[in-house]
């Protein structure tokens, strides 16, 4: 009929229960984003760091590695007599040099050095801390007491070696430090030095002298 004809079509408006649908599903859509962002940058964030501890551990590997340093006796003089209730006790000064390999400076506390004669204790010294430059030299300085009790264990044998104009000795000496890469990484280190030495008597001349020294991170 006309009437049905000229009737215009009609729209069913949304019910109030299709709304709280579509929230959920906005709120559903909204966390899936929201993880997929967390997930991407917690990758990112992964790749990076471990991209970091590689090239920090191809760097420590090669050029930041810990070289052994050198240490070398330059001198011995005898400066005077050390006070004791039993032996008439000397202290020699000795002028080392040490050579720093490492791309980064080194500075040590207060060591230690020993020496012996033969198996027997005959010194100690105390190392003052200073610092050595990257790739450089530095000259150490240390006073030590000789103990002529530990000498005179062996008469013979030190009579000989008295005769022959030559000491035998062994020296070693342990010196923590810190070695400062870049002015930014900074290592524990300990130096350790062992030497055998051949002292000249009585010109305490240096006649030989054979060190091996090693760092220890």
């Amino acid at each position: 009929s006309p009437a049905a004809a000229c009737s215009l079509p009609t729209h069913t408006a949304p019910s109030l229960d299709d709304k709280p649908a579509d929230e959920a599903g906005l709120r559903r859509l909204r966390r899936r984003r929201r993880r997929r962002c967390i997930c991407i940058c917690a990758l990112v964030t992964l790749g990076v760091l471990l991209l970091l501890g590689v090239t920090l551990l191809v760097l420590f590997l090669t050029v930041f590695r810990v070289r052994d340093p050198t240490t070398r006796l330059l001198s011995t003089r005898l400066v005077g007599l050390a006070p004791s209730l039993t032996q008439p006790n000397f202290t020699l000064l000795l002028t080392v040099a040490v050579h720093n390999p490492n791309p980064a400076s080194f500075s040590y506390a207060s060591g230690t050095t020993g020496l012996w004669y033969r198996g027997a204790h005959v010194g100690d010294a105390q190392v003052d801390p200073g610092r050595i430059p990257s790739k450089g030299d530095g000259v150490v300085q240390l006073e030590m007491t000789v103990l002529t009790a530990g000498f005179t264990k062996d008469m013979a044998q030190l009579i000989r070696d008295i005769e022959a104009g030559s000491l035998p000795l062994d020296a070693n000496a342990r010196i923590p430090g810190r070695v400062a890469v870049l002015g930014v990484f900074k290592l524990n280190v300990v130096a350790y030095s062992d030497c055998h030495i051949v002292v000249g008597f009585p010109d305490m001349e240096i006649r030989g002298q054979d060190c091996r020294d090693h760092a220890k991170l």
